[in-house]
């Protein structure tokens, strides 16, 4: 029977990094004004950079849900295959104990 090498903590270490990019992502979205705050009005009558960062902003924050979403599933995905993996594991060195 060959050997199979299943790496369970780099499955944890990849879930942990996707839960921590996901609640990144999240607590973004309140920071998107921090960049039209940081740009004002350079002169009067000139928003035109403003409003471009608040263009940028917006589609970005589309974005980043989208991605926030896309990443959720793989981190479930990640865990959930993490968990079937160990339970085979369990259940055939259980039935070799058996033996």
């Amino acid at each position: 029977m060959a050997d199979v090498l299943i790496p369970f903590e780099r499955m944890e270490e990849l879930s942990n990094a996707l839960g921590l990019i996901i609640t990144e992502f999240k607590e973004a979205s309140s920071r998107t004004g921090e960049l039209e705050n940081a740009i004002r009005t350079p002169l009067p009558g000139w928003t035109a950079l403003k409003d471009r960062a608040s263009d940028f902003e917006s589609k970005w924050d589309d974005k980043r849900e989208t991605l926030r979403e896309k990443l959720e599933e793989m981190k479930k995905r990640v865990d959930e295959n993490r968990q079937a993996w160990a339970d085979l594991d369990a259940e055939l060195a259980q039935m070799q104990e058996g033996s």
